[in-house]
Order: structure tokens, then sequence, then C-alpha cells
């Protein structure tokens, strides 16, 4: 049996407009596509038809990195289109690097939520892009 080491919270890396996103509380992104089955004679499918691929994802930042990330999309992020670039592992402790290239990607709501007790800011986006390359 092997003692492997799993990638951790501190592996993680997040590029984002062009500089490193220090203050990154949290990444999500998927692929998704569509898929049917196509029936014809008997009652078992005879293949599955593929459709439309849609790529999708969040980014939660603290307010100082949301900020800088406004700033640099010219005060809305609703109009900015940026890649993202999402590495992890870690190479000092004999880890592969993954990395993941989102391209072209939009924000599609810039919300505000505070509540009694916070102590930092923590603003979650939702986003939407074109594709996925790894590297």
């Amino acid at each position: 049996m092997l003692n492997t080491r799993e990638y951790e919270w501190s592996d993680v890396n997040v590029v984002m407009a062009g500089r490193l996103v220090t203050g990154l509380r949290g990444v999500k992104y998927s692929a998704k596509q569509e898929k049917e089955l196509l029936h014809a004679k008997g009652n078992k499918p005879h293949s599955i038809q593929r459709g439309n691929k849609t790529y999708n994802g969040e980014i939660t930042l603290l307010q100082s990195e949301y900020e800088a990330l406004k700033q640099a999309s010219g005060g809305d992020i609703l109009d900015a289109s940026i890649d993202i670039v999402a590495a992890y592992g870690n190479p000092n402790a004999g880890d592969t690097i993954t990395t993941d290239l989102l391209i072209g990607v939009e924000f599609t709501e810039d919300n505000t939520e505070w509540k009694q007790g916070d102590k930092f800011q923590e603003k979650t986006l939702p986003f939407i892009y074109l594709d996925q390359k790894s590297l």
C-alpha cells in the first residue's frame, strides 16, 4: 500500500486578469454537454447523440481582490472578458502540476451581501466562458 499525498487548498493558484489572486476563497468550474439517447427499432437505444457544450463556474474572492478586479475591468466586472488560469499541485512535494485555462470568462452577476457579525466581505461571482484547455 502506498501513502500518497492528495492535492490540498494550499496547492491551488489562480491567475485572473493577469495577476495572481491572493484573496481567493474558492473556485469552481465545469464543462457540460447535451446528450440524448437515440431510439429506433427495438426498445434499447442505438446511440448517444451529442449536442452543445456549455462552460460555467464561480469564483469566491475577498473584497480587496474584487476591488482590484473591478479596477482592472474599468469599473464594471460585467463588461470584462478575461482568461483565468487555475493550477494546482506542489512541485516541492513531488506533485505534478495540473493547469486549466478558462478562455473568454465573463461574469454574469455582481452581488454584495453583508450579515451581522461579518469580519470580512466575501464575494461569489458566477461566470460563463467559451472554452477550457488543459496545459
